[in-house]
């Protein structure tokens, strides 16, 4: 499929939640894709518009309970764990492809169902593999900011040291259900940090970048996560030991991502609001000493997640990996 005169018939899985509706948002506008249904069990029958507010006068759609098996895609953003029981309980088609949004297949142990085999989803590492896969394992989103920090290091043979890592989200990283730390008056005007040393997205950047040939293992990655009082957004600071120059490092990082259309290296400091609403990383290098500090920044519903989805979906397709997804940042 090589032009957009065919639409994609496409179905969402768990579409009542954050990576659903932005799922929703991207696809209404995408010129190649239709949305066949949008399922949720606890809200069937209901128009999509009275959950995602923000859809009212963009379609009439009503959420569904059940799956169709008339469709060419099927995203699955249900929780972690219920992605593997739905596709166990309910088999999709092999004629059907699928973007799994939940970290179900993510690891190389846990990438197969039956005959199905999942690739992992970050394009700026399996491209190629994604275009020739039937099922993806879409990346988390720390996973995705700090994996493509540290990539071309892995790959020129130039992560051999410890990585230290501090980064904070947004309050919808942690999804649309409500814990003591997502209401608003607990994370208004506040900051903590959560998992220290033991993230689960750990798992996943030890194994890409051990793909690349880096000997680093997971306990070679200190990881500190932070909550951010605000609502979309990573910022992540990694840095390491190198004996790189600062011009050499920003021309490894600038050579590497010079074919892939959403991830850039800037010449400056960068900040969320360059990246939130929109498919972009944007990566900032510094030397300073013997370390390079590497600044990443995405938003974690979108290249953190449905828009690295939707991404995908183009790359399984042949379709212009950027098709539906040029958008606009807030800026202010």
């Amino acid at each position: 499929m090589n032009g957009v005169n065919t639409r994609l018939r496409v179905g969402i899985a768990g579409g009542a939640g954050y990576t659903g509706g932005e799922l929703l948002r991207l696809l209404l506008n995408h010129p190649a894709a239709q949305i066949v249904f949008i399922h949720s069990n606890s809200n069937a029958g209901k128009p999509v518009y009275a959950v995602h507010t923000d859809l009212l006068g963009d379609t009439d759609l009503c959420f569904s309970s059940t799956l169709s098996a008339d469709i060419d895609v099927l995203f699955l953003c249900v929780g972690h764990g219920d992605a593997r029981r739905l596709l166990e309980q309910q088999p999709i088609a092999d004629s059907v492809k699928i973007v799994d949004l939940s970290q179900d297949f993510r690891l190389a142990a846990a990438s197969s169902l039956g005959s199905r085999q999942f690739v992992y989803g970050l394009p700026e590492l399996n491209r190629e593999a994604i275009r020739a896969a039937h099922a993806i394992a879409n990346p988390g989103c720390f996973a995705t900011s700090i994996q493509l920090a540290l990539l071309p290091l892995a790959a020129a043979g130039k992560l051999n040291g410890e990585v230290h890592i501090s980064a904070t989200t947004g309050s919808t990283g942690a999804g649309q259900s409500l814990s003591a730390t997502s209401h608003f008056s607990w994370r208004n005007n506040n900051a903590s940090v959560y998992k220290p040393f033991g993230h689960q997205h750990l798992n996943e950047i030890s194994e890409s970048l051990q793909s690349l040939g880096s000997p680093l293992t997971k306990a070679d990655i200190s990881f500190i996560p932070y909550r951010g009082d605000f609502t979309r957004g990573i910022l992540s600071a990694v840095y390491t030991s190198t004996d790189m120059e600062a011009d050499e490092a920003v021309s490894l990082y600038t050579d590497f991502y010079k074919e892939h259309p959403f991830t850039h290296v800037s010449p400056f400091n960068i900040d969320l609001k360059q990246v939130v609403n929109t498919n972009k990383c944007l990566l900032h290098v510094e030397k300073h000493d013997g370390r390079l500090l590497i600044l990443s920044a995405i938003d974690n519903l979108l290249k953190g997640a449905s828009g690295q989805a939707v991404q995908n979906m183009n790359l399984l397709f042949g379709l212009d990996e950027c098709l539906g997804l040029r958008l606009k940042a807030s800026a202010f």
